[in-house]
C-alpha cells in the first residue's frame, strides 16, 4: 500500500512532463536540468564544516566536511548522485550532499561525472574511476584516511557506486545502494507496477541516452547485475523501495551477492516510491534510511 507521503508527491510529479513521455527530446533535457538547479537554489542547505570545489585530475568534485564526526570523521563517503545518469549535478544534490555529510558524520566527495547524451557510457564510470584515484593520493592532506573510503549512490548513481566498488577490489570499506538502477533489460516483474515515481518507459529512455554501443548491453559496468565478482563487493546496504519499478533488481542484486559470498543488507522502505530519498520535505522515510546507512557505515568503519 502507498503511503500518503507518496500518494501527494506522485500527484504532483504526474503533472509534469519527463523522460518516456513522446517526444522529450534535447530541449526538454536542457529545461529540465534548467528547472532542477532553480529548484535546488531554493531548497534550505545545512550549513558543514567546509565546502570546496575541487579539481580531481580533470573531474569537477565537491568536497564537504561535516560539522561534527567523531569516530567516522577521518572516513570519507563518495556520493554519486541519480537522475538517470542524464540528471543530476553537483548543484542540484548539494542539498543532499550537506545531509550525508552531517549524518555520517564523514567527508563527503560528491563526483560530477560526465552525463548522456552528451557523453555516453563508459564515461560516466571513467570519470568516477578518475576521481578516485585523484582522492586516494589527496586524502591525507584533507585529514582524511584512504584506508576509510566508502561509496554511496541513488537509482544511477548507485549503478555507478556498485560498479565503482566491482572495477577498484579492496578500496572501499562499504557500499551503500539506494534503490539501484542495474538492469535495462527490464526483467523484473516489479516493473508492471504502476505509481512507482518511476515507469518502465522513462526507465528505458534512460538506458537509451546512456548506452554507447548495442555491445554495452553485456559489459558489467554498465549491467552490473552481469558481474562475476559480485562476491569480492565490501559489506553493502541495499535500500529498494517497495512501489518502485526497480524493486526487483534491488532484491535480486542482493541475492546475487550473498549467492557469491558477500555480505549485504537490504532494507526495503514501505510504502515508499521511487526518488523518495532525496526529498526529506515530502518523505519522513528519507530521513530514516539515511540514518539507517549512517548507522551501518558506523557499524563497518569502527569494526
Amino acid at each position: 500500500m502507498l503511503h500518503p507521503q507518496a500518494e501527494a508527491a506522485l500527484a504532483l510529479w504526474a503533472a509534469v512532463p519527463g523522460p518516456g513521455d513522446p517526444g522529450f527530446g534535447v530541449e526538454d533535457i536542457a529545461r529540465r536540468r534548467a528547472d532542477q538547479l532553480a529548484a535546488a537554489a531554493q531548497e534550505p542547505k545545512e550549513p558543514v564544516a567546509h565546502v570546496e570545489d575541487v579539481d580531481a585530475d580533470g573531474v569537477r568534485c565537491r568536497l564537504y566536511l561535516p560539522e561534527t564526526g567523531g569516530l567516522t570523521q577521518t572516513g570519507c563517503l563518495v556520493f554519486l548522485h541519480g537522475g538517470g545518469f542524464v540528471f543530476g549535478d553537483l548543484d542540484t544534490h548539494d542539498g543532499q550532499s550537506r545531509r550525508i555529510a552531517n549524518r555520517t558524520g564523514m567527508a563527503v566527495l560528491a563526483v560530477d561525472y560526465r552525463r548522456p547524451p552528451e557523453h555516453r557510457f563508459p564515461a560516466a564510470p571513467d570519470d568516477v574511476d578518475t576521481a578516485l584515484a585523484w582522492l586516494v593520493v589527496q586524502a591525507a592532506g584533507w585529514g582524511l584516511d584512504p584506508g576509510r573510503l566508502a561509496v554511496i549512490g541513488d537509482s544511477a548513481g548507485a549503478n555507478l557506486a556498485l560498479v565503482a566498488a566491482l572495477r577498484n577490489p579492496n578500496l572501499f570499506a562499504a557500499a551503500v545502494l539506494v534503490y539501484p538502477l542495474l538492469d535495462p533489460g527490464a526483467t523484473s516483474p516489479t516493473y508492471a507496477a504502476s505509481n512507482a515515481g518511476l515507469s518502465r518507459e522513462a526507465a528505458a529512455w534512460y538506458w537509451q541516452q546512456y548506452v554507447g554501443a548495442p555491445g554495452d548491453l553485456a559489459d558489467p559496468d554498465l549491467a552490473p547485475l552481469l558481474s562475476d565478482r559480485l562476491g569480492t563487493l565490501p559489506p553493502t546496504l541495499v535500500q529498494p523501495a517497495e512501489h518502485d519499478v526497480l524493486l526487483g533488481e534491488g532484491l535480486e542484486l542482493a541475492r546475487r551477492i550473498e549467492a557469491a559470498g558477500g555480505s549485504v543488507r537490504t532494507t526495503t522502505y514501505p510504502g515508499m516510491v521511487h526518488g523518495y530519498w532525496r526529498q526529506p520535505q515530502l518523505f519522513d522515510a528519507a530521513e530514516v534510511a539515511l540514518a539507517e546507512a549512517a548507522d551501518f557505515l558506523r557499524e563497518v568503519l569502527q569494526a
